[in-house]
Order: structure tokens, then C-alpha cells, then sequence
């Protein structure tokens, strides 16, 4: 209730759905923790929900320089418990104490959170910035999050409205019109490597069947390269090149396509990495020079691979640190459209926080009428000027209610919610609800596997 003497008000949490992130990157620690803190990654959202009542919903983002999980709670002062018992769960499922955990994630709350997944996606956050790929991933993870029933609708508004924003920054700027990417700036470099830079006479093999490995299918066929094998350790190869070419390895026919191999590029992230002595021993009589490019983020070749004479390894560290810096105006360009869509995500999303108090004064408004409406049909009865009358009286509620319900919404853009709530409880009485946190989204759309699909 509001206090005139004091000016002293009740304190409403209007964050009573609050959004927040845990964000491990390439830009804060070495891809090697990103990695181990990413193992079990696609069973960490489930997880969370099912252990933990203060996590209303989660979507996890994992990629090959990245491990992001998005949350909600039900209200803002369960945050910082919150945040403990998801970072209880990735410790339990990637085998790192807590205390690493914890250390090893910033965390985003408020409109800080969207504006980093705006950026994350529009390629800004990026080891090579202006990537495209990304934009896919996070549209993948948040089709994962919807088909297991993680992701709230708060979480998906917001992952939405940041493949929006990605997408309006491709058609709007420059950024990315080169078309790079991890997988474009790898090759660029083992061209540059290599003693013959014509890839229409290179033998290629692939580890992987993921998103990364179809990328790579497809510049290699945009640099002429036509001798491709693919191998995947769970036999996924078959169906991948029957709709994008090469040849299918399995166990048998590997050790005889690597030995022969100008390239070898790694793309699977599978627990089954290249060993550098077995290479080795399968190149002992090869004779000629191998590029090996690992672009999975927990290594499909051993790093060992690179002391091996003849041979070049690649790594995401090295195509990290060789990516070209885009123009200025171009980032600038797409940096503006990022904050105005961040602004007016965080206005409407502020706007919406308010609901619970114009359905609150609705009815309360509507309660009264009805009243009045018994008494009229009491004294009158059922007849045709009782009608008339309530007719008459709820359409000037209606105009009544007009301005109350859009300055409500003009106060909750500006983070006002907690004074029009005040103001209802002082000249009306009126209790208003918290607002709660609304069930997981549900999606029937099909997905592949988390770690195939971001490795």
C-alpha cells in the first residue's frame, strides 16, 4: 500500500519471470574448459527443470567456441539459487567441481541478456565475426528446447526475436556478405598451407555428419573439390552423402582413404578422436603431405597429430586467431540494429509485465457493473430497458478503462509497474497478483542430436 507520510511503497517483484544466462566463450576462457564444461550439454536443460522447481525453463546454445544456457526463474529473488543448481547440474554432467563451474561462466540478467543473444546471433560474438552459421545454431537450439518441452515462452520470444534481429542485420549491412565462416576461414588457410592450392586434385576425408560437416561439404563443392569421403563413428555416413556426395567410410575403408588423404578435416566431436600414432602408422608409406583441420571442439584429432613430420594441424584457435577484422561501418551498422531491437524487445517485454494489474482492474471495474446491472434487473426485470442500460454502461467502462490501460503500459515500458500498481491499491483496494511464470512452449518440430548439430 502506498504511504503518504513516508512515500514509502510496497516493493512488487515485476521481474517475477525473470530471464538470465550463463555465458562460457572463446573471448574469456581457452576452447578447451568451453569444451569440457560442455560435455553432457543436451541432457542439461531436462535435467534442470526436473531437479530444480526454480528453473521454469532453459535453453542450452552449444557450439563449437561457445556453451550458453538461457533460463528463467519465477521471481528475481530466487536468481542467484537459481543459477547454483544449474551450475550444480553442468558440473554433475561434465565431471568439473562447482567451484570451476561457477567460475568458468559470466552471467547476464535483465536486458543485458538480450542483448548478448542478440549479438551472439547477428555474428557479432563471433571467433569470426559476421559468421552465419551461428544464426542456424541458435535457431536449433531453441527447436531442441521446444520439442523437450524446456522452453518457456519467455525463452522463446526472446530466441525469436533475436533470429529476427539476425536476420535484419544480413539483409540491412554488410556484415557477412563475404560469406565467412569457421569452416570458409580453415579452408582459406590450408590453402595457404598447402603446396598445390587447386582443390579440384586434393583427396579430402570429413569426420562427421553434423551441421559443420554439411558446411564444409558445400565449400569444398564451391572449390572445385570433387574426391570427398566422409566417415562418422555412429554410421550416419550413407544417408549424409546420398544427399551431398562423397563416398560413405566405414571402420574398414578409413585407414586407406586417411593414407591417401591431402586433407583430413574433423568435424564430429564423437569420443572416437584420430590418435597421432595410428595416423602414423597409417601414413607411414603415404609419401606426400597431410592437412589436418579440427574444428570440433573437443578435438577428433589428437593434438599430437600436429608434431608428426608432414603433417599441418589446424585448429579453431588457429582459424581464431587468422580470421579477417570486418569494415567499421559495417559493425557499427549492425551494433546499432542490435541495441534498437534489444531496446524494444526489453520495452515490450516491460509493457507485458503490467497485464496481471489491467486484467486486475478490469474485473474489478466489470464486478462493480455487474452489481449494479442485479440491481437494475431487480427492481426492472428482464426487459428491453434493462438491456439498453447495461448496453449503455459497458461500453462507457470501456471508455473508461481506455486511458488506465494504456498508461499502464506506457509506465511498465519505462520500469514504472510498481507505481500504477501502487496508485491501484491506494484509490481502489484493488490486490493484484504476481504474475506467473507461464509453462514450457511445446513444439512437434523434429531436431538432430545437440552435439551432431553444434559441433
Amino acid at each position: 500500500m502506498l504511504h503518504c507520510s513516508t512515500g514509502l511503497r510496497k516493493s512488487y517483484d515485476w521481474g517475477a519471470v525473470v530471464l538470465f544466462s550463463l555465458v562460457a566463450t572463446h573471448a574469456d576462457i581457452d576452447l578447451e574448459t568451453v569444451a569440457q564444461l560442455s560435455n553432457g550439454s543436451s541432457e542439461l536443460a531436462s535435467a534442470a527443470l526436473t531437479d530444480s522447481s526454480l528453473v521454469s525453463g532453459a535453453v542450452v546454445l552449444a557450439t563449437c567456441n561457445r556453451y550458453e544456457i538461457y533460463g528463467e526463474t519465477a521471481n528475481g529473488a530466487d536468481l542467484e539459487a537459481a543459477r547454483s543448481a544449474l551450475v550444480s547440474q553442468i558440473s554433475e554432467l561434465s565431471g568439473l567441481n562447482e567451484q570451476l563451474v561457477s567460475r568458468s561462466f559470466a552471467t547476464n540478467t535483465g536486458p543485458d541478456v538480450t542483448r548478448h543473444l542478440f549479438a551472439v546471433s547477428a555474428g557479432l560474438d563471433s571467433a569470426v565475426v559476421g559468421e552465419r552459421e551461428i544464426a542456424g545454431q541458435v535457431r536449433r537450439a531453441l527447436i531442441t528446447a521446444q520439442q523437450e518441452g524446456t522452453a518457456s515462452s519467455g525463452l522463446v520470444r526472446l530466441f525469436q526475436a533475436a533470429s529476427k534481429t539476425a536476420k535484419d542485420v544480413g539483409a540491412q549491412t554488410a556484415l557477412g556478405s563475404r560469406g565467412l565462416s569457421i569452416v570458409s576461414v580453415a579452408l582459406d588457410l590450408a590453402t595457404d598451407l598447402a603446396e598445390n592450392d587447386d582443390w579440384s586434385r586434393k583427396k579430402v576425408v570429413v569426420f562427421g555428419t553434423g551441421a559443420y560437416a554439411g558446411a564444409t561439404m558445400s565449400l569444398l563443392r564451391e572449390r572445385g573439390c570433387t574426391d570427398v569421403s566422409v566417415y562418422s563413428s555412429s554410421g550416419r555416413a550413407e544417408g549424409f552423402v546420398a544427399t551431398r556426395g562423397g563416398t560413405a567410410l566405414d571402420a574398414d575403408t578409413l585407414p586407406a582413404a586417411v593414407a591417401a588423404a591431402d586433407v583430413m578435416i574433423g568435424c564430429s566431436g564423437s569420443d572416437n578422436r584420430v590418435e597421432a600414432a595410428d595416423l602414423a602408422r597409417v601414413r607411414a608409406h603415404s609419401g606426400k603431405p597431410l592437412i589436418a583441420i579440427d574444428l570440433a571442439l573437443t578435438h577428433d584429432f589428437d593434438p599430437a597429430v600436429g608434431e608428426l613430420d608432414g603433417v599441418e594441424l589446424l585448429t579453431l584457435e588457429s582459424v581464431r586467431l587468422a580470421a579477417p577484422q570486418e569494415q567499421a561501418e559495417s559493425l557499427s551498422q549492425a551494433s546499432a540494429i542490435v541495441n534498437g531491437a534489444a531496446t524494444s524487445f526489453e520495452s515490450e517485454r516491460e509493457a507485458r509485465s503490467v497485464d496481471t494489474a489491467i486484467v486486475a482492474l478490469r474485473r474489478h471495474t466489470m464486478n462493480v457493473l455487474d452489481a449494479e446491472m442485479e440491481k437494475v434487473r431487480a427492481r426492472h426485470g428482464c426487459t428491453a430497458a434493462a438491456e439498453e442500460v447495461e448496453f449503455a454502461l459497458r461500453r462507457m467502462v470501456k471508455q473508461l478503462l481506455h486511458i488506465p490501460t494504456v498508461r499502464a503500459r506506457e509506465l511498465a515500458a519505462n520500469g514504472q509497474q510498481e507505481e500504477y500498481v501502487a496508485a491501484l491499491e491506494a484509490l481502489y483496494g484493488i490486490e493484484v497478483e504476481k504474475p506467473q511464470a507461464a509453462p514450457a512452449a511445446e513444439c512437434p518440430v523434429d531436431h538432430g542430436q545437440l552435439r551432431s548439430e553444434s559441433a
